[in-house]
């Protein structure tokens, strides 16, 4: 019961029983009769205002007001799938398909012919093209879940006519572009690795030749580092190195090397040309002190020539030209006409005088 049913049933049971009081002494009750009286006027009272109570509860004096029910929003849902969407490689979209869930952004509004569902559509892909647009499509199943998120909430459209979300993202790549993407990674790694292997042999080639193998003195030392400090083995190998160091820098063995590698250099063998008997008589004469020219060198030889001349006929021939004198000019016979048999005969008688 309200404070207001309570406030009139007190007001009628005063009134009551102010009449009944009234009554009483205008009749002249008798005394036993004042308190019969006065409990049935406080129990018809009871049960009357109790009765009023469940009849009127919510009609003339209500314990609540109560709101009228508001109607449910409705949820709609679109399906989209295989949707491209732009990634940061020219030429290779993404794949979208997700669960568009979306709902009027004034649910009690009167329709106005609008089509709500392309709204939420074109919204979650604006959201979606955000996202993608700045991402490597090597990266599809990571972007995906990051999608998963960005799209989890309920947010108005351009036109704040829908809110949309979208549910159950999935974000692929077709499957010649992933083919084209596995293979370029492929080589991206090969090359990668081939570009690390060519800068550590060109390293290792200028750490040789430009510091090791740079003179023989240089190998010597690095040589001996390598091998512990073994000294006895490092000396033996200093001729192998001194070979090593001359093939690296494209000359011959340093000169103080040389006896170390006697195969690199071998000696030119002797060649002694044969000598025959005017070479050996040669040598004779001039020990004994003759000179060739002289005649009594001339006579010698010519001595020789006659009597070797039955057993080598060659070397007194050899013999005599080796040692044969000079031939005279012509000019230098005597008067002039010489002795020359070739020359014409000048027998001519002398003229007398008469």
């Amino acid at each position: 019961m309200s404070s207001g049913q309570k406030t009139v049933s007190v007001f009628l049971m005063l009134i009551s029983s102010i009449l009944v009081l009234i009554l009483g002494l205008y009749v002249v009750w008798p005394p036993w009769a004042w308190p019969i009286a006065v409990v049935l006027l406080g129990a018809s009272w009871a049960g009357a205002t109790f009765s009023a109570a469940r009849a009127n509860r919510g009609k003339l004096f209500p314990d609540t007001v109560t709101a009228p029910p508001v109607p449910e929003v409705e949820r709609r849902e679109l399906l989209i799938k295989s949707v491209a969407l732009p990634s940061s490689m020219d030429d290779y979209d993404f794949l979208l398909s997700a669960t568009i869930r979306w709902c009027p952004e004034k649910p009690y509004a009167q329709e106005s012919g609008t089509h709500h569902g392309g709204l939420a559509v074109e919204a979650i892909l604006a959201r979606a093209r955000e996202v993608t647009v700045s991402r490597n499509p090597f990266r599809s199943s990571l972007v995906q879940h990051e999608l998963s998120g960005a799209l989890a909430e309920m947010h108005p459209d351009r036109t704040e006519h829908v809110r949309a979300m979208a549910l159950d993202v999935v974000l692929t790549l077709s499957e010649e572009d992933q083919r084209r993407l596995d293979r370029l990674a492929a080589i991206r790694k090969d090359e990668e690795v081939w570009r690390h292997e060519r800068k550590y042999e060109k390293d290792r080639r200028a750490y040789l030749g430009g510091d090791v193998l740079l003179d023989t003195g240089s190998a010597v030392v690095w040589w001996l580092t390598k091998n512990d400090d073994q000294v006895e083995k490092t000396v033996k190998d200093i001729g192998l190195l001194a070979r090593l160091t001359s093939a690296a820098n494209n000359e011959q063995v340093a000169e103080p090397f040389r006896h170390l590698v006697p195969e690199a250099f071998p000696k030119e063998p002797a060649t002694e040309t044969e000598r025959g008997p005017a070479d050996l008589f040669t040598d004779f004469l001039r020990q004994v002190g003759f000179s060739p020219g002289d005649d009594e060198c001339v006579m010698i030889a010519d001595q020789v020539a006659m009597a070797i001349k039955d057993k080598d006929s060659d070397a007194a021939e050899e013999i005599r030209t080796l040692f044969a004198p000079p031939p005279v000019p012509l000019a230098e016979n005597g008067d002039g006409n010489g002795d020359d048999p070739d020359s014409p005969s000048t027998d001519i008688e002398p003229v007398t005088e008469a």
